[in-house]
């Protein structure tokens, strides 16, 4: 109830900031629940996605940091969101979002990429997807990187990809290259879909405050 509350108010929010975003090939999301991956590029790329991918409802990953805060605690835990240690992660970091997708009916939204800079992919969302038996669903955002940017209406696309399937069996180091090396093409390809010249340069701002301390790798 408070997940539908909540993005009822982000869509309200976005509609005010920006009011020209632009959701694309919807048809393509299944009607269970999936991973939606997706290059990380700003910190409000997750609502869009959220927005963008409904009425599916999501669990997200956030820092153990942001569950300091009481208020934010709550907030953060009835909108579906679940802590993790960025420098220890337990196996929670994959045994909650497997639960999420399985028991719950919900889907799960992961930025594979690690840092907004890195275009290494991981294979934690092809192990969650293959655990609960749900394809992964690439997503890409393009649009304003500056929050300011917002304010001026620029466009906001977000596409949606062909579902992925991770095949059965072990997850080998052969296997889990060639799903990472379709899902980056995936991201390419649908950034060529929504614009052929299209270029990702990052907030530098942003790029030099994490460089510096240390959170960058």
């Amino acid at each position: 109830m408070f997940y539908s509350f909540i993005r009822v108010v982000a869509r309200f929010i976005l509609l005010v900031i920006n009011g020209n975003a632009h959701y694309e090939n919807k048809e393509v999301l299944p009607d269970g629940p999936y991973v939606l991956v997706g290059p990380h590029r700003t910190w409000w790329d997750p609502i869009y996605f959220a927005v963008a991918a409904s009425p599916r409802k999501f669990g997200f990953m956030a820092k153990q940091e942001l569950f300091h805060n009481p208020i934010l605690r709550w907030i953060l835990v009835h909108a579906n969101a679940f802590g993790v240690d960025r420098a220890h992660p337990g196996p929670s970091v994959i045994k909650t979002p497997v639960k999420m997708l399985k028991k719950q009916d919900l889907g799960v939204i992961i930025f594979p990429s690690g840092t907004r800079y890195s275009s290494e992919l991981k294979g934690g969302a092809m192990l969650i997807a293959k655990l609960a038996k749900v394809p992964i669903v690439p997503a890409v955002y393009q649009g304003p990187v500056k929050f300011s940017s917002l304010f001026k209406r620029k466009r906001v696309t977000v596409r949606f990809g062909e579902p992925i399937t991770v095949p059965a069996g072990k997850l080998t180091d052969d296997v889990t290259a060639q799903i990472g090396d379709q899902m980056q093409a995936a991201f390419d390809q649908l950034d060529k879909e929504i614009d052929p010249n299209f270029k990702y340069v990052p907030d530098q701002s942003k790029y030099l405050a994490e460089k510096a301390s240390g959170k960058l790798k």
